[in-house]
């Protein structure tokens, strides 16, 4: 069985599936072969063993793989979280104090320390 590492496409297991379908057009049928036997041992999703064995059936007939790098950065690749919080004290609005428990319309009053 092949492991993750292995597999033809990175971070195959976080792919959307769109994403995961227009690149698997990019595979030769080992690749594809591979992807599809992990897929079955794995997640088994209808929509992607139909799309793999669709494709996998059109490159035995003679298809070509499209041109591209199925490793590169796709559109719907998911993004990555930007570093650092745009919050800062000037763009932060005033301290809110919630209303007190059971009347919406009495302002909440800080609490005493006693």
């Amino acid at each position: 069985m092949t492991e993750h590492d292995q597999l033809p496409l990175p971070d195959y297991d976080h792919l959307p599936v769109q994403g995961l379908i227009s690149r698997i057009r990019t595979l030769d049928a080992t690749g594809l072969q591979t992807l599809l036997e992990y897929e079955r041992a794995h997640a088994d999703r209808l929509q992607v063993t139909i799309a793999m064995e669709n494709r996998l059936t059109a490159l035995r007939a003679g298809a070509e793989p499209s041109g591209g790098d199925p490793a590169a950065p796709a559109a719907d690749d998911p993004v990555a979280a930007s570093t650092g919080s745009k919050v800062s004290e000037a763009t932060s609005g005033p301290p809110v104090n919630p209303p007190s428990q059971g009347d919406p319309t009495n302002p909440a009053q800080p609490r005493s320390t006693g």
